[in-house]
């Protein structure tokens, strides 16, 4: 049996709830009988059922009508079915209590917790299991979370929106809006796609932000994060206006990161000013930055993201893509892997 067709519809459909289900990672799961689908199931928000569970209780709902019994089924489930009982129960010993006598997997669980554990559990319970199905795709799928495993501290992206010149604002109390609409609405979606926003407590005086992410579809919000060492009147700060927002005091940004290295966090947004910026990308923690630049020309009143002559590929980072949004250029960044 060619079990890709499946994994494959399991993966693009699982992808649909990655605005709902993260911080945890987005699994889909599909019960067959032969080459037909009895049932499909998704991870569709965090802290409710996994997929496996979803596409069990789906299944059950047609008992005796296409099928007889869980034994004459095959489980597909991008990820390792959970082992430990978190928020919810432990899938793998859900999955054993049915019948199932078969289970594909795409790709292990790179969590300590479970990572190996969930497959024992179904071989003890005498479980075929056939593993690294479309294991690649899975990864990609999911790369915060297996980053987040492999590297104990999330993946950390820096958004920046320059002038043609390289700018960042200008040189006063003014709030400077440099891009489009368009790329601002661009980086609404950057924001729903990460778990956290980090910003420091200039930018906050400064532009008074609410950094949540404004976007038209269902997304869990981001968690907010500020680096200031002075306090604030909560009040008067739109950036407050969520519950969910942590304050560190700590001018040790690696201390401030590995704070989240056990926790749900996957991955950090940070938006910031020029000095706060070019202190986290001199620490290699930034594995991503991302640049909106505009036509517009700030001039010599102006403040420069970068010094001097210093540009994003000396700090060791490679262009991955580039595209027009509206009259404005969007670059990614990745770092360079170390040799």
């Amino acid at each position: 049996m060619n079990y890709e067709k499946f994994m494959h519809r399991a993966i693009s459909n699982a992808n649909l709830y990655k605005f709902t289900a993260k911080p945890n990672p987005v699994v889909g799961a599909i019960l067959i009988k032969g080459e037909k689908i009895i049932s499909e199931g998704y991870h569709e928000i965090f802290g409710q059922n996994h997929a496996e569970i979803n596409a069990i209780n789906n299944a059950k709902k047609k008992i005796d009508k296409e099928f007889k019994s869980f034994s004459e089924l095959v489980l597909i489930c991008t990820l390792e079915p959970c082992s430990h009982v978190g928020k919810t129960g432990s899938c793998a010993q859900a999955i054993a209590k049915t019948g199932i006598k078969k289970v594909v997997i795409g790709s292990i669980d790179p969590n300590p917790l479970v990572s190996g554990n969930g497959i024992k559990i179904l071989e003890e319970n005498g479980i075929q299991v056939e593993k690294g199905i479309c294991s690649d795709l899975v990864e990609r799928q999911n790369r915060f979370f297996f980053f987040k495993q492999k590297n104990m501290r999330p993946y950390l992206t820096v958004k920046i929106a320059s002038s043609a010149d390289g700018k960042s604002h200008l040189n006063n109390t003014e709030r400077t809006i440099i891009t489009s609409e368009a790329s601002r609405d661009d980086v609404q979606i950057l924001r729903a796609e990460r778990d956290a926003i980090l910003t420091g407590g200039n930018t906050l005086r400064s532009d008074n932000p609410r950094m949540n992410a404004r976007v038209s579809f269902a997304s869990n919000q981001p968690k907010k994060i500020l680096l200031s060492s002075k306090e604030f009147n909560k009040n008067e700060f739109q950036f407050f206006n969520e519950d969910s927002v942590d304050v560190h005091t700590s001018s040790n940004l690696e201390e401030v990161i590995n704070f989240y290295k056990n926790s749900d966090l996957c991955s950090i947004l940070i938006e910031a000013g020029p000095s706060l910026v070019k202190s986290f990308i001199e620490t290699d923690m930034v594995d991503e930055i991302i640049v909106y630049t505009s036509k517009k020309i700030l001039g010599e009143k102006g403040v420069n993201w970068f010094d001097k002559n210093k540009t994003i590929e000396n700090y060791g980072f490679k262009l991955e893509s580039s595209y027009k949004i509206d009259q404005d250029i969007k670059q990614t960044f990745v770092r360079n892997e170390k040799k």
